[in-house]
């Protein structure tokens, strides 16, 4: 077999391998070595850095979210005291507009009381004298007789006494 004549040949294969191989270790670990782990050191601080820095934007973000929610509750608050003032006002000016409103409706009341009075008391006149003139109308025709008007307004005065 041909691969087994080369055995003489393997010794020396077998010695450049391990030389090769040291040379290559030694030149790995002087120079690629370092270069690698220089690399990962860096990375790793990079790592560290921006999480470092996200940890202290997080704390800035918090805290301009803790001003931000302290405002808003101060500017609710004074919506709610400038919306009870308002409401207040409001109430005040109703209250004012409703006891002026009240007023005028008394005045108005009072008048319009007043000329019913005028009125009844016009009524009843007309109707006292109306009466009489009925009263004589009905005892003209009834007895056939002539009423004088101030006999006729007594006896209507007379009747409207007794049933009121």
């Amino acid at each position: 077999m041909p691969q087994l004549e080369q055995f003489d040949t393997y010794l020396s294969q077998v010695i450049w391998l391990v030389i090769s191989f040291a040379v290559l270790y030694l030149v790995m670990w002087k120079t690629a070595l370092p270069r690698v782990a220089d690399v990962l050191q860096e990375r790793q601080k990079r790592i560290d850095d921006d999480l470092e820095r996200a940890e202290k934007l997080k704390s800035e973000a918090k805290a301009v979210l803790d001003a931000y929610e302290a405002t808003a509750a101060k500017a609710h608050a004074e919506a709610q005291v400038i919306l009870r003032a308002g409401a207040d006002a409001f109430a005040a000016e109703a209250a004012v507009r409703h006891d002026e409103m009240s007023a005028r409706l008394a005045q108005e009341t009072a008048a319009a009381e007043s000329r019913i009075d005028a009125a009844r008391v016009e009524a009843l006149a007309n109707v006292r004298s109306v009466a009489g003139e009925v009263a004589q109308a009905a005892a003209s025709k009834l007895i056939g007789a002539e009423i004088s008007e101030s006999d006729a307004a007594d006896a209507v005065g007379r009747s409207i006494e007794e049933r009121g």
